[in-house]
């Protein structure tokens, strides 16, 4: 437990990510509490708080990646546990949103789970929740509680402006879906952008049109949200070489990397893929071309401000983002 500012704060990490957990508790100076859990026989999650939540200001870190549905059941089972505890509140830290890609019906008989996630969250007792660079903007509306969204952009715009790249650097958006993410960080770098034409004829399948924009002997930067099967990627940067870029990188907060993003991103032309440790990745998705930055910093910033009762649009601000070695 901290206490800060006359406020009893007690900082959990549930089973997905503790290693982001632990920079968010060695960034803010708040020690990581126990929690048990443990399984039944046939599935069923169980938790036990071993320590008092009564009055306390509770932060809870679980992005909601595969195993999806495991790892939100846990989330709402401890949530729950949590409120029946007399938590004062219960501050949600969850980077990656599960099932955020179902936020629209695209057919006339499809949910909406990305709203249905964030009811489950709320009536399970909920009162804050912390995410990174949601898949759509209007999520933050399904939620009747505060929802604070960051944003990854300054992060990795320093990797790239600490590379010093000799030549010319052009952004590229992998669909049409992605111009606006790939103008924000060209203004942020100064510099133009492409946009890759694709159609998708089914989910994880994408095949590329055509490029619009000039990126012959340049450096190009894929900019996405996320990477999952990394087919829309790596087709992306085949194109890009083909139209002459002459090294081609990729970016994205979330790194999903479902089978086989990691043999279909070894395989192609890409130099390096740069992302976010909003999912903790096992040992069999790693590779030397995937670079992981650190988002713990900038979420602990987050909860010490709402700790504080300070504003946090400044770290939502997608300003011109200068490297301290410049």
């Amino acid at each position: 437990m901290a206490r800060i500012l006359g406020h009893n704060i007690k900082l959990f990490s549930l089973s997905a990510n503790p290693q982001i957990a632990e920079e968010i508790s060695e960034f803010t100076g708040i020690p990581l509490s126990k929690i048990e859990l443990n399984r039944f026989a046939d599935g069923e999650i169980g938790v036990n708080l071993p320590e008092t939540v009564r009055g306390h200001h509770v932060f809870l870190v679980q992005p909601t990646h595969e195993p999806v549905n495991e790892n939100i059941m846990e989330l709402l089972i401890t949530i729950d546990a949590m409120r029946r505890a007399s938590a004062k509140n219960i501050n949600v830290i969850m980077p990656y949103y599960g099932y955020s890609r179902q936020d629209r019906k695209s057919k006339s008989r499809q949910p909406i789970s990305a709203k249905l996630v964030a009811n489950l969250i709320t009536v399970a007792g909920a009162t804050r929740v912390l995410s990174m660079d949601l898949h759509a903007g209007q999520i933050q509306g399904f939620f009747d509680i505060p929802i604070d969204n960051f944003r990854a952009m300054p992060l990795i715009v320093d990797y790239f402006s600490k590379k010093k790249f000799k030549d010319d650097i052009v952004i590229v958006a992998p669909d049409h879906g992605g111009a606006v993410r790939a103008r924000k960080m060209g203004d942020v770098m100064h510099c133009p952008i492409a946009i890759i034409d694709k159609r998708r004829p089914k989910p994880n399948v994408a095949e590329v049109m055509g490029i619009v924009g000039d990126v012959e002997g340049k450096v190009a930067i894929l900019i996405d949200d996320m990477i999952d099967t990394a087919g829309t990627i790596t087709a992306a940067a085949r194109a890009l070489v083909a139209r002459g870029a002459k090294e081609v990188y990729a970016a994205c907060t979330h790194p999903l990397l479902s089978p086989p993003a990691v043999d279909r991103i070894n395989e192609s032309p890409l130099k390096e893929v740069v992302c976010m440790n909003t999912i903790m990745l096992p040992d069999h998705k790693k590779s030397d071309k995937i670079i992981q930055l650190s988002a713990g910093q900038l979420i602990g910033r987050g909860v010490l401000n709402i700790i504080k009762d300070k504003p946090l649009s400044s770290l939502f601000e997608y300003e011109a983002f200068v490297s301290e070695d410049k």
